[in-house]
């Protein structure tokens, strides 16, 4: 279990350095009383374990910028990974205070070790412009909370030069908000320099959150979770009330076409939410206990094993 006893801990993110996993996350100090308040009181953690079960604490890796900034209110989730030269990039979401933390935007750090990190630039690197922005929700006053670009996710192209990067976005022109969710998307030649393209995948839910791209032995796996409260009508027609958690897509290819599985999600029993999949010793689930009887948990779960049927569903029972 990756737990603080001072901070509450939520979304998290994973790295293994050929030595050593490395642990990214969220938190947020007990003091501030309300664990609601955690996303306006933000910092991110890093940790270091060799089984995902007993970690090392290295204290704090990203925190808002000084102001006035893009991201002087909040950094929130992301993900890091190794460049075709060997440095280290560092992928988050940031807010402003000027914009109430309303409006969502991509960064960018970069790093020569995985301790210290430096913006790169002023940190911005992708926004909801140029000619494919007419694909997402901008205009979002009065039909959704936020401004949604959030929870970037960056992977090495399988099928060619560059990087994709996946995140929680909304579609514009939807005429049912809780249908407007989509799996944003991405690409680069470099990690640096980034061009905006059409979601991969919309629908089913109001946002889609946290989403993680992997293969799985030959088949392509979005993972994302949502709260039931945002399932679109249909959605709800055919599967039922699905619960709160970690849900999933399968496609062809990691650009789609994305599709979603019948029934129920991956673990919508466990409270186990912005869960990831990580290669140890098989596949193993881990993410952060939301709530349950004692309410808000704040720490991250110990990791479960994750299974792949012969149709290639996940479930977490053998």
């Amino acid at each position: 279990m990756l737990a603080l006893e001072d901070h509450w801990v939520w979304d998290s993110w994973y790295l293994h350095d050929g030595n050593h996993w490395h642990c990214w996350y969220l938190k947020a100090p007990k003091s501030i009383g309300d664990p609601e308040l955690r996303h306006w009181n933000v910092t991110q953690g890093h940790a270091v374990s060799d089984d995902l079960v007993t970690w090392e604490h290295r204290g704090t890796s990203l925190a808002p910028s000084e102001g006035p900034a893009w991201d002087d209110k909040t950094t929130w989730t992301g993900s890091t990974l190794r460049g075709d030269d060997g440095s280290w990039h560092y992928f988050y979401t940031g807010t402003s205070e000027a914009e109430g933390a309303l409006v969502q935007r991509i960064g960018h750090a970069v790093g020569e070790d995985l301790e210290t990190w430096e913006r790169a630039g002023d940190g911005l690197c992708l926004d909801l412009t140029g000619p494919n922005a007419a694909h997402y929700e901008t205009d979002w006053e009065g039909a959704w909370h936020d401004r949604a670009m959030r929870d970037p996710w960056v992977m090495k192209d399988p099928d060619g030069p560059g990087w994709l990067m996946y995140f929680t976005a909304r579609a514009a022109g939807v005429d049912e908000t809780n249908d407007a969710g989509c799996i944003g998307f991405a690409t680069s030649p470099d990690l640096m320099t980034w061009t905006l393209e059409p979601p991969v995948f919309t629908g089913g839910w109001g946002q889609l959150e946290v989403p993680q791209v992997l293969q799985i032995d030959g088949s392509w796996h979005c993972l994302f979770c949502m709260d039931p409260e945002h399932q679109a009508r249909w959605n709800a027609r055919k599967n039922g009330r699905i619960g709160r958690g970690t849900h999933y897509l399968i496609g062809d290819t990691p650009r789609g076409p994305w599709r979603l599985p019948d029934g129920d999600g991956l673990d919508t029993k466990a409270l186990r939410y912005a869960a990831r999949i990580v290669e140890h010793d098989g596949l193993k689930l881990l993410g952060f206990k939301d709530g349950g009887p004692g309410g808000f948990g704040g720490y991250i779960m110990d990791p479960a094993p994750v299974f792949r049927r012969g149709d290639g569903t996940l479930t977490l029972e053998r």
